[in-house]
């Protein structure tokens, strides 16, 4: 079976565009048979998705995508099947949460001693009920006229290195993936082509899956990864990381060739680590 789906979807729940119910109508749209809900440091949006696509064809598979910090390398690791209800993870995620807001709070300081002021609530109308990030504050950045992108909201003034940006606090790349573990979930490490030196201390960690398909990866780069998922025994998965055009332009919902076989390898890695029915 060759049906089409997405691994890497964000919400409103976090930093997407659109809510999990618009996901879940845009996906039943063009066809996509299945879809992972994974947003940044949160699984608010999951339930909504999961009631939305009850009775219908489309395939809802609970995630999340964990931030963390290796050195200075930023490190995300996708978590699919996890128990969007598992305490532990919800706490690990409230102190993510709790992280964001204060960096969120740092970098509008910053802006305002730039001679760009933004009023919170700006921002947070921006966010809507999701999680505040560094998204809602370039689109609060557009609003005010500072910049006519949000491409350029990171690229002068809030992306790593440049002078607004402010860290926050993240887990390390094997806590994420040991966190996803306990909640029931399968590891897997998103974008990871220029992070692969990573891949074999992430798989002694418990990393289950690859990442190989993904917007703007070259055929030879993909098949570079597909080579290392098969040398260390992972699933080889995709997605495209769609945040809603507005927000990240070129990551269009289902965009991404990512085989079914995909989510049948995922699925039948869960039940053998987790007993999954």
């Amino acid at each position: 079976m060759n049906g089409r789906v997405d691994l890497h979807v964000h919400t409103t729940a976090s930093d997407g565009q659109f809510s999990p119910a618009e996901i879940v109508h845009q996906a039943l749209e063009i066809g996509l048979e299945a879809i992972a809900i994974t947003d940044h440091d949160t699984v608010d949006g999951v339930s909504e998705a999961l009631q939305a696509a009850r009775g219908t064809p489309l395939e809802v598979i609970p995630g999340v995508e964990l931030s963390a910090l290796d050195s200075k390398t930023e490190v995300h690791v996708l978590g699919y099947y996890v128990n969007h209800y598992h305490q532990r993870l919800r706490d690990t995620l409230d102190r993510l949460r709790d992280s964001r807001l204060q960096r969120a709070r740092r970098i509008l300081t910053r802006l305002a001693r730039m001679g760009m002021p933004l009023d919170w609530d700006d921002v947070q109308r921006s966010a809507g009920q999701g999680v505040i990030g560094r998204p809602h504050i370039s689109l609060a950045m557009l609003e005010h006229g500072y910049v006519s992108t949000v491409a350029e909201a990171f690229d002068l003034y809030i992306g790593r290195g440049r002078p607004a940006y402010a860290e926050r606090h993240k887990l390390l790349p094997a806590d994420a993936v040991r966190a996803i573990m306990e909640a029931g979930g399968l590891p897997v490490l998103a974008h990871p082509l220029e992070i692969a030196h990573l891949i074999p201390a992430l798989v002694e960690s418990g990393l289950r899956g690859l990442e190989a398909y993904y917007p703007r990866y070259a055929p030879d780069e993909t098949e570079f990864l597909l080579r290392m998922a098969g040398k260390h025994a992972l699933v080889a998965t995709g997605g495209s990381d769609f945040h809603g055009t507005d927000i990240l332009p070129g990551h269009d919902l289902g965009s991404v060739p990512v085989p079914y076989q995909a989510v049948e390898q995922l699925r039948t890695c869960h039940r053998a680590s987790h007993g999954a029915a």
